[in-house]
């Protein structure tokens, strides 16, 4: 999959109207034009009205896109573990359907997340379909997202014995969410065990490409969270800022080169040609021993961090 990979997801749809497709269709073009190849979504991102509208454009982008690198385009999503999703049939289905969105198989399927905090009894069936799909050639493989390492190993033996192999992990992980690494030790496994892990959210939500402060935060819940976490993060992005001038980068490639040099896949999200250019700019380089060091440093002494996804198993 190389370290150059892109995600579209429900950020794709904040504040989404017809009106930006054209633009978005340029943002994915100079994306995969720069070596950027995994699109990661979801067949729970543009739901309700929307009606799936996150696979549904990323399928026409992919279609519409004649460039460099079109071969190399690999189109991934997320099966939601919904309450009435009980049958391993039903993620056979889940997956269809996304396909169907996308106008082309899914080269990648993922569990969205484990069921195993509130009903473990449905997970079994729902990791076999996700064999199944593997089984029936209609992916390419298999992922989970939001697994920590206890739960992970499970479902490693589980597939293992049907002879399918867990390509990738995501979890929420950045410079503000270090826990499901530092604490759960996903990396280590990960490699143990041939898994590639890939971290959403590398940003966290903005967080890190310090452009807001107290008195300049997004509306509605993120504003909230953002208020409380400001304050007691200046530290960090005062490192990212340094090591950001030093370098003639930004903070934001700063960010996201430090989870290229921890060995995971950072899958940021773009709206606009601008966003995606800056994002570009973390590859093709890597911070040194001592800039990583300063980072995570810093981080240990960090009054305040990102609350963790409430899915998110140990």
């Amino acid at each position: 999959m190389g370290c150059g990979t892109w995600a579209w997801g429900n950020r794709l749809l904040w504040g989404y109207d017809e009106s930006m497709d054209a633009q978005l269709q340029e943002v994915f073009d100079v994306c995969v034009g720069n070596g950027v190849t995994l699109f990661d979504t979801g067949d729970s991102y543009g739901t309700g009205k929307l009606k799936g509208q996150s696979e549904k454009l990323l399928g026409k982008f992919a279609q519409a896109y004649v460039g460099l690198n079109c071969d190399r385009l690999c189109l991934a999503t997320k099966l939601a573990a919904y309450p009435w999703r009980l049958t391993r049939g039903s993620m056979v289905a889940a997956c269809k359907a996304s396909a169907e969105r996308l106008g082309r198989n899914v080269d990648l399927a993922q569990m969205h997340w484990s069921t195993a905090n509130y009903f473990p009894w449905q997970e079994g069936a729902l990791l076999d379909g996700l064999a199944d799909l593997s089984e029936m050639g209609l992916v390419k493989g298999v992922g989970l997202s939001n697994y920590g390492s206890k739960r992970l190993k499970w479902v490693y033996r589980k597939l293992r014995d049907r002879g399918v192999p867990i390509s990738t992990l995501q979890v929420q992980y950045s410079l503000l969410s270090t826990y499901p690494v530092t604490e759960l030790g996903l990396k280590d496994v990960c490699d143990e065990l041939g898994i590639q892990l890939i971290a959403y959210s590398p940003l966290a939500l903005g967080l890190l490409t310090g452009k807001y402060s107290e008195n300049n935060v997004p509306k509605g819940i993120r504003g909230v969270l953002f208020r409380q976490l400001i304050p007691g993060i200046q530290p960090i992005l005062d490192c990212l800022r340094a090591i950001a001038a030093d370098r003639e980068k930004t903070p934001s490639q700063v960010a996201l080169n430090w989870c290229i040099c921890k060995g995971t896949i950072p899958i940021p999200g773009a709206k606009t040609v601008a966003q995606a250019k800056e994002n570009i700019g973390a590859l093709g380089w890597q911070l040194d021993g001592g800039e990583i060091e300063a980072l995570d440093r810093t981080v240990d002494r960090l009054d305040k961090v990102m609350v963790q996804n409430i899915f998110q198993t140990k």
